[in-house]
């Protein structure tokens, strides 16, 4: 397959959670929004972020529960970084923005440098960069 990949997260919230990626470093594309979808882009692949709302989400997983987020995780989004310093930059905005830091900007294993943090509805995710050069063979 080598088409586009799209990510589809639902929302309880979508205005509040449009103005917190905005203010992340997402860019909104308005052609494809809708009273029930914001989609956005991030990354130099401009990967696809869907945001739909709780229930038009519901009506995509094939009658399964949608996980409460803000509970359980099922899965860790990563926002790859060119540096550290673009790393502790993405950990301010995330504050500013009104994000939760779950694991504060550090080093580990002396080659990967990272912080994790949870949006609004409660998905998670982390910025990191990883200094290849230093990474154990």
């Amino acid at each position: 397959m080598n088409g586009p990949i799209w990510i589809n997260l639902p929302s309880t919230d979508l205005p509040r959670a449009k103005k917190f990626f905005t203010e992340i470093g997402f860019k909104i594309d308005s052609a494809h929004e809708t009273p029930y979808m914001v989609s956005m882009s991030v990354g130099q692949n401009q990967v696809v972020m869907n945001l739909f709302d709780s229930k038009m989400f519901q009506g995509f997983i094939g009658g399964q529960t949608v996980t409460d987020a803000v509970k359980s995780t099922e899965v860790l989004f990563s926002l790859g970084a060119e540096s550290p310093e673009e790393v502790d930059q993405l950990a301010r905005k995330v504050k500013a923005a009104g994000g939760t830091i779950y694991a504060e900007p550090g080093y580990t294993d002396g080659w990967m440098y990272g912080f994790g943090f949870i949006d609004l509805d409660g998905h998670r995710w982390n910025g990191l960069y990883m200094n290849m050069a230093k990474m154990p063979k």
